[in-house]
């Protein structure tokens, strides 16, 4: 190991007690020192703080195993094109840990912690260049696509049809993120909701999540013509290839734009029986049933089962249903599964499958946060007492 894992661990704990002040005191001292990489980061910088510590704790708590800690960096740097970092900035990024480290630790900072982290940060630094630089044999950093149609589905959602530059490989059942110039470097994941076309054309459902930067904006504002930029293809709840086990698929709001996209592949590739739980919140939200009756209507071998409560009833209400649902149908032994939805979806209902005959390998979905508490921290402390659920450059368990 060439940094000592234990005295990072040790000097985080003591950081981490103060990591809203940590984290303005990082990028005060960054953009004083270093100006020109204002134009790098968001405009509001809140949730670029709580991004900057939640991946200092990845670090950490990776940091006893090279090799996870390595895929996680990997991919890091890999993802971190999107947002022009260069090797160059790296050092003036490292300067500035280190200081605000070093400020609030106090007088438990020593020369042997100093040394811990400048050893560890040449190691973070070398790994997340080099897999930048081999990143463009895969393809560019971002594409620039074209809104070309938008249609409001439902109050709060609008699905957006964009015309890529340049081809955009990717597959059924990947999502990318996403940025718009009205929200400059906010980047968000959305579900590609349909099969690779011929005119290479992407379909995003997208739903306006309150309070949130960009989701307003692509909901509310942004009309055809406008320009967005586009990460590359990521995730790998596709399709098992050449499978012809049956497939059950569980969708909850917008993540029917995943099952939808695995729907049409299916239907390339062969037909096999497919079962598809529609969940919702209140019948209202099933915003795109035109989608769901045409996939029906040519393709024999699916079958859509609506599963949502009456209007005005309580969210548990459409849990259960679907749990009803789910376990009135009896053995899922033998099926392909694919879960989309909320971040409590999938963990919800994979042991009910797995009690109900399911194999735990054959079961796909994105990963999920750890937590799901989406709250501000009302103190420094929570940050040690009760772990964020922070919106992620990119949801991709970055550890692989």
């Amino acid at each position: 190991m060439p940094f000592d894992p234990a005295v990072i661990r040790a000097s985080f704990a003591v950081v981490e007690l103060r990591a809203a002040h940590a984290s303005r005191y990082f990028y005060t001292h960054l953009f004083a020192h270093n100006p020109e990489l204002r134009r790098l980061f968001p405009t509001e910088l809140a949730e670029q703080r709580d991004r900057l510590f939640a991946s200092l704790t990845e670090l950490v708590l990776r940091a006893d195993d090279l090799d996870r800690l390595t895929g996680y960096l990997r991919a890091l740097g890999r993802d971190h094109r999107k947002f022009q970092a260069l090797p160059e900035h790296y050092p003036a990024i490292g300067a500035s840990m280190i200081a605000a480290l070093r400020q609030f630790s106090g007088h438990s900072w020593t020369p042997e912690i100093e040394k811990a982290w400048t050893e560890a940060y040449t190691v973070i630094s070398q790994i997340m260049i080099e897999a930048a630089r081999e990143a463009p044999a895969r393809g560019p950093a971002f594409w620039e696509a074209e809104v070309v149609h938008r249609r409001r589905a439902a109050p709060d959602v609008v699905v957006l049809t964009l015309a890529p530059g340049h081809p955009y490989p990717y597959r059924a059942g990947q999502y990318l993120s996403l940025c718009s110039p009205r929200r400059p470097q906010v980047w968000r994941p959305y579900s590609i909701a349909n099969a690779p076309r011929v005119d290479g054309t992407l379909e995003l459902h997208v739903r306006r999540v309150p309070g949130g930067q960009l989701s307003t904006a692509l909901v509310n504002d942004v009309v055809p013509g406008e320009r967005l930029r586009l990460g590359p293809a990521l995730g790998d709840a596709c399709l098992a290839r050449g499978s012809t086990r049956p497939l059950l698929a569980v969708a909850g709001g917008t993540g029917w734009a995943q099952i939808k996209a695995l729907l049409e592949e299916a239907g390339r590739t062969g037909c096999r029986p497919a079962t598809v739980y529609l969940a919702a919140r209140d019948p209202r939200d099933q915003y795109d049933l035109d989608s769901v009756r045409s996939l029906v209507h040519r393709h024999g071998w699916l079958e859509v089962v609506p599963a949502n409560p009456a209007q005005g009833a309580a969210r548990e209400s459409a849990i259960e249903l679907l749990r009803a649902g789910l376990a009135g149908r009896g053995s899922w032994a033998g099926h392909d599964i694919h879960l989309s939805g909320p971040p409590d979806l999938a963990p919800g209902l994979t042991g009910l499958l797995t009690d109900l005959g399911a194999d735990p390998e054959l079961i796909r979905h994105d990963p999920v946060p750890a937590t799901l508490n989406r709250t501000q921290p009302l103190s420094c402390s929570e940050w040690f007492l009760d772990k964020r659920d922070v919106a992620w450059i990119n949801r991709t368990d970055l550890g692989r």
